[in-house]
């Protein structure tokens, strides 16, 4: 792979970079499509595959274009500011704009890609002085209910004004797992769904062939398969691997799958924290039997040393990120190509039904770690930057960025049944293989956060610091860990109670 991060202890020193984070190797966003077809590689963590035989394959929807050229000369020379995290296909929609886009409308589009901790810095910077830097705001899920009241509602600017609706944008079109899941906060949509992280199964396909070992389908197969692989192979490679950084929010979402497949949740009905309860403790314990069955450094890695472990080919089954999953198959970049097959995650031994718990929070095994991508209140720009959201979030320009960026925005329905999607399913770069475990796991078993706004800072705060001690041996028992998380989750979170 390359540019690949090395350190004596592995990937024991990574930095708390985005999970999909791109190398600075061109000077900002500037860099064309021209250029990226010439050989520039931006993508450190992920299959970003520019090249010109796949622009030709993925043409541009000639309608939308026609749409742009008449609608989006009342604007010309407005600029549309949006700030984003450093993903694939920010990255792609950020070059299209620039072959595309601005060409059409003459709105010039200046996006700001970041790691996705500055991004809700800036995020927050902006609405807090009302400076109005930015015009589209890149909302991580478990952000929405923080900026609820900052943005636009999609739904009314889309009916509010039919000359600039795009034709056949179609807002049904994204699975209403989705919409509730990353976009909705209390009957108001808070942005368009921009693209979906969710956690599928990655299996070794060779090494369950080679022990006689069936795809697990149930949580106790899941460690027992585990366990197989780690009994006959380690040290050389080990039964599975995480992304467990103490103190950091891959930690918190490690640790949310296994919480909630045994039954759990984060909070009860009354808004107060139950993850210390029998079931929460059943599934930390289930958690540190995993960990035992990881490889030795686990414990610094963040969704990037997890994914750089299984590139190394170090892991045999994991529960990860589906975005992940092209980069593996890119034979460029990876010596796995071939050699992972995906799955839809393990059967949970219970559920927790969504009444029963707080501030929206939908248990199951499948967590998900989408965005919206939103209109600011604060724009100045309100209507170039709607033609612009309505553009990047369109099913052709989400269907190309799957393509073109690694497979991680395939938020609508018919982006998965796009006949370019389906014939791009095999071992190659920009592989969409894995599409069928992504929307079985959306559509079957998609676990979301609690959304209130103090909860970012107990997902990147209490959570993470307590289990990063109490994998560290600082605790000697789950519950002593928990509970010191349940007095500073119910103090944040008693202000939104009710």
């Amino acid at each position: 792979m390359r540019n690949r991060i090395r350190h004596a202890g592995q990937f024991g020193t990574m930095h708390s970079r985005s999970r999909r984070q791109f190398l600075t190797t061109c000077s900002g966003i500037g860099v064309g499509i021209g250029a990226l077809a010439a050989g520039n590689n931006l993508w450190s963590g992920g299959s970003f595959w520019f090249g010109t035989d796949a622009w030709g394959k993925v043409p541009a929807d000639q309608e939308a274009a026609y749409w742009l050229r008449g609608t989006g000369t009342a604007y010309r020379g407005s600029v549309v500011r949006m700030v984003t995290e450093n993903t694939a296909p920010s990255a792609v929609i950020a070059a299209l704009a620039k072959e595309e886009f601005t060409p059409e409308t003459g709105i010039e589009v200046a996006i700001e890609l970041l790691p996705l901790e500055r991004v809700l810095q800036k995020i927050g910077m902006d609405i807090t002085h009302g400076a109005a830097l930015y015009d589209l705001y890149y909302l991580d899920q478990s952000w929405i209910a923080r900026f609820a009241d900052h943005t636009e509602d999609p739904r009314e600017l889309y009916t509010g004004n039919a000359e600039l609706a795009m034709p056949g944008y179609d807002m049904a079109d994204f699975l209403p797992q989705l919409v509730d899941g990353i976009s909705m906060y209390r009957n108001k949509m808070v942005g368009v769904p921009f693209d979906i992280p969710v956690f599928i199964m990655l299996y070794r396909r060779d090494l369950l062939d080679r022990l006689g070992l069936e795809v697990p389908v149930t949580l106790p197969e899941y460690l027992a398969v585990i366990d197989e692989i780690h009994r006959a192979m380690a040290p050389r490679l080990y039964g599975t691997t995480g992304q467990m950084k103490a103190g950091h929010y891959s930690l918190t979402c490690e640790w949310t799958a296994w919480l909630w497949g045994h039954g759990g949740s984060i909070f009860d009905s009354d808004g107060l924290f139950s993850a210390n309860d029998d079931r929460g403790i059943e599934g930390l314990a289930y958690l540190s039997e995993l960990r035992k069955r990881m490889p030795p450094h686990v414990d610094s890695w963040t969704w990037d040393g997890q994914s750089q472990s299984l590139l190394q080919g170090l892991a045999g089954v994991t529960l990860t990120w589906g975005e992940i999953f092209p980069l593996l198959d890119d034979p460029r970049q990876s010596r796995m190509a071939g050699l992972f097959d995906t799955a839809p995650p393990p059967r949970p031994v219970a559920l927790r039904k969504p009444e029963q718990c707080g501030f929206g929070e939908i248990p199951n095994i499948g967590h998900q770690g989408g965005s919206a991508l939103a209109l600011s209140r604060l724009s100045a720009n309100k209507e170039a930057a709607w033609l612009f959201l309505q553009w990047a979030t369109s099913a052709d320009v989400q269907t190309r960025a799957c393509l073109l960026g690694g497979g991680g925005s395939p938020t609508r329905a018919s982006v998965f049944d796009d006949v370019r999607i389906k014939e791009a399913a095999g071992v190659q770069a920009g592989t969409t293989r894995h599409f069928d475990s992504v929307r079985w796991t959306i559509e079957n078993a998609m676990g979301s956060e609690p959304a209130f706004p103090a909860w970012p800072e107990i997902a990147n705060g209490a959570i993470p610091r307590e289990l990063g001690r109490y994998f560290a041996g600082e605790y000697d028992r789950p519950e002593a860990a928990l509970n010191v998380i349940q007095r500073e989750a119910d103090r944040l979170a008693a202000p939104y109670r009710g």
